[in-house]
């Protein structure tokens, strides 16, 4: 019989019995037996002898008694095989599985013939294919449950993600005898892993945390192979081996392009043990199976939640993207866009010209340009325009258009964004048109307006309106590195600097000075300022003014003076000179007239005359300040 016939034939369970003779004389001599594992056996089943290869290979050293009979040797599930005596198995295939000292089973197909005075049961040893069949039974059980798997996955809803997951890391656990299992994934920052199911059997202690973080550990393996951990010799391998407990443990990854995307973390686990009809390919494939669906969907909730988001952002901004087709010459537009140009949600794309025609005609030419030359050389497009306004009474609706070339291979898009700046722009209009009253009211202004910014208890000057050069001659430059401070007169720079501690400590501050112009020549300055600072109460900068007095100073000097000469020519007076009110109260008098009253002059503010005077003088003095029209001295 052919090699590949009797292989099959061993397989089916089918070999042909060797031809056996009915009638077996008693008297027959046995004949040499011509095969290595063989047992006689009496007409009642019992052992008569052993073959010593079989003995070997079942780890029998002793002789056994004559007493024994067959079914000793066997598994149970074999004794249905041999029931009766060997005269019934008369062409008939036997298959059974003989116990070894060394735990394991010798599958044997036999068959029966007289032999003598007994019978001869000889064997042939099939337990490779009893075991290619078992691991093909395990593969094909592991195929289907990765299928049934992914599909439960991928199925399910994402709010019951996480429990199908654990459902199917329990069945699994269940299916292999897996003590603690647990799928890792990513963290979000690409940086780390996390556990993202786990599930532990109730006689075993949980080794893992949902959300617990594995830091780096996994990543020095090899992201193709499965790995099988032995953590002893009282050496400490890191994270890892806290994370396993220190007992065995078994890792299966899932990559791509050679790179880890999830980890399978068996845990008290050694598969060549507790599951040896499973090979790393099937390890790897079951992992695959559950590990693939579930960063697929993950990546889909992310995708939608990412859109979603985007989508709220444009309508908030009234913004959107658009692309340009060169093929077409057509400009695809996103939904919120096209609302926000009006042009209606069911419309999709635009023709390149019919888009230009909805850019205000200021801006259209610079915009197909810069377009042109995006499309043609990949020059980055950055433009504000205006949108074409039939009624000139609107207000004017500004975009800023971006756009940028995307190149894959030999492949290049065209896209971009436009996001509606009319708020900023319609400001910056109204900001440019206040600022340039403001220069022309600063500059007519006879003050100086200034500001000074703060740097770590200095005060720079960093502006000045346009009036300085008129009224001083200098300029910024010339006020910068404290120079400032050199232009004050001599006698006025503590006034200047103490005006300075001033502004810092209380954040207001008026002072005059005099300040040297280009010429050389001095003017008075009234300064006035205000300190402000940031959200932090930080000082930020000094504004303030400076107003020329020179004229009104040096009036009120000249009336100081007059008054001084006015007082000393009183003081020396030897004639009695006073001042006094309609009631006759004095409000002044001079030295002679305290003289003669016996006082000092300070004392005789307040004192009524009327008191010093008879009634007759009285009255007179009286009525003179009434007919006159000036007070009395």
């Amino acid at each position: 019989m052919p090699l590949e016939k009797n292989r099959l034939s061993r397989w089916l369970g089918r070999g042909e019995a060797p031809p056996v003779s009915q009638a077996v004389p008693v008297s027959s001599e046995p004949g040499p037996v011509g095969v290595d594992l063989y047992v006689l056996l009496d007409d009642e089943g019992r052992i008569q002898s052993i073959s010593p290869q079989l003995l070997a290979r079942l780890g029998i050293a002793a002789p056994l008694s004559a007493a024994q009979r067959l079914m000793n040797l066997l598994l149970p599930n074999s004794a249905l095989v041999i029931e009766g005596v060997p005269h019934d198995w008369l062409g008939h295939m036997l298959d059974l599985g003989f116990k070894s000292a060394d735990a394991h089973t010798l599958h044997a197909r036999g068959w029966v013939q007289a032999h003598g005075k007994g019978w001869l049961l000889q064997l042939l040893d099939i337990s490779d294919l009893m075991e290619e069949a078992s691991a093909a039974r395990s593969r094909q059980q592991c195929l289907r449950f990765a299928g049934q798997m992914a599909e439960r996955v991928r199925v399910c809803s994402v709010d019951r993600l996480t429990a199908v997951v654990t459902e199917q890391l329990e069945e699994l656990a269940q299916l292999w005898r897996v003590p603690c299992l647990a799928l890792v994934l990513p963290e979000v920052s690409g940086a780390g892993w996390r556990v993202y199911c786990q599930y532990s059997a109730h006689t075993a202690p949980e080794l893992w945390q949902v959300g617990q973080r594995l830091g780096n550990a996994l990543d020095r393996f090899d992201a193709n192979i499965t790995h099988q951990l032995r953590f002893g010799g009282g050496v400490d391998q890191g994270p890892l081996q806290s994370a396993f407990g220190n007992a065995d443990g078994f890792l299966i990854p899932h990559s791509r392009d050679n790179v880890a995307k999830a980890w399978l973390m068996f845990g008290f686990y050694n598969p060549q043990q507790q599951a040896p009809d499973l090979g790393e390919r099937e390890w790897l494939n079951l992992c695959s199976a559950l590990a693939g669906p579930v960063l697929f969907r993950l990546s889909e909730q992310h995708n939608r939640h990412h859109v979603e988001r985007l989508a709220v952002l444009q309508d908030l901004l009234g913004t959107g993207w658009w692309e340009l087709m060169p093929a077409r010459d057509e400009i695809l537009l996103a939904p919120q866009l096209a609302r926000s140009l009006r042009l209606g949600d069911r419309v999709e794309s635009l023709s390149r010209q019919d888009w230009l025609a909805l850019i205000h005609p200021a801006d259209r030419q610079e915009l197909s340009s810069r377009l042109a030359q995006l499309r043609d050389k990949g020059t980055p497009l950055l433009l504000c325009v205006r949108l074409a306004q039939s009624d000139p009474a609107q207000e004017t609706l500004w975009y800023r258009i971006q756009g940028q070339a995307l190149i894959s291979g030999q492949v290049q898009r065209v896209l971009g964004f436009m996001l509606d700046v009319s708020d900023i722009k319609n400001q910056e209009t109204e900001a440019a048109a206040a600022h340039a009253r403001l220069d022309n009211l600063i500059a007519s202004s006879p003050a100086v307006i200034y500001v000074q910014r703060y740097d770590h208890g200095n005060l720079e000057p960093t502006f000045f309106s346009d009036s300085l050069t008129p009224l001083l001659g200098w300029t910024l430059a010339d006020c910068v590195d404290g120079q400032l401070a050199e232009y004050i007169h001599p006698e006025d720079r503590d006034i200047w600097f103490e005006r300075n501690r001033q502004l810092l400590r209380g954040g207001v501050v008026s002072r005059r000075y005099r300040l040297r112009n280009k010429n050389g020549h001095y003017h008075w300055l009234l300064d006035e300022a205000r300190l402000l600072r940031d959200d932090l109460g930080m000082p930020v900068e000094a504004v303030g003014l400076w107003l020329d007095v020179t004229e009104a100073t040096l009036a009120a000097e000249h009336v100081r003076q007059s008054e001084e000469r006015y007082r000393i020519l009183v003081e020396d007076s030897p004639a009695m000179i006073c001042r006094y009110s309609p009631d006759l109260v004095l409000s002044f008098g001079n030295r002679p007239l305290a003289n003669y009253m016996e006082c000092t002059p300070e004392q005789l503010t307040g004192i009524n005359l009327g008191d010093w005077l008879s009634t007759s003088s009285a009255r007179h003095s009286f009525g003179a300040l009434v007919n006159s029209p000036r007070k009395r001295r």
